[in-house]
């Protein structure tokens, strides 16, 4: 099982170059294998707040719809809060995205941003080193 981290997603919404090569073809691989993979909850709203932004509601909408076809949400809750609280991370954001990793049994968090996942018990791996290992 695998988290998805934010960046992963937005880079598929608003085609983030040169990023967007290896984040959509992660994403379309899981899609295409229903290789089960998680977001956390509040990725969600962060995604739909930047997509809007650019894209508009209608895009955003839809796109959260389509990526929930072949996504589960974490499931978290106050303990999952207090677990990132714990954690000796830089950033609270990232500290609750391994807490959604650690509340759905995620081995990995797929993110761009590896050294914000530096003190976190759950490895990060970049979308093209999650191609290689994963699929």
């Amino acid at each position: 099982m695998t988290l998805i981290d934010t960046d992963v997603i937005l880079d598929d919404a608003l085609d983030r170059y040169p990023h967007s090569d290896y984040s959509v073809a992660f994403l379309r691989q899981v899609e295409r294998t229903r290789t089960e993979a998680f977001i956390a909850w509040h990725t969600v709203s962060n995604v739909y707040y930047l997509v809007t932004r650019e894209r508009g509601a209608e895009f955003s909408r839809r796109f959260i719809m389509d990526l929930i076809d072949y996504v589960k949400i974490a499931e978290t809750n106050t303990e999952s809060i207090r677990y990132a609280a714990a954690l000796e991370m830089r950033d609270f954001e990232d500290a609750m995205q391994v807490a959604a990793a650690h509340a759905c049994g995620a081995r990995h968090i797929v993110t761009r941003n590896i050294r914000d996942f530096a003190g976190s018990p759950i490895p990060a791996i970049a979308p093209r080193e999650a191609l290689a290992e994963l699929f």
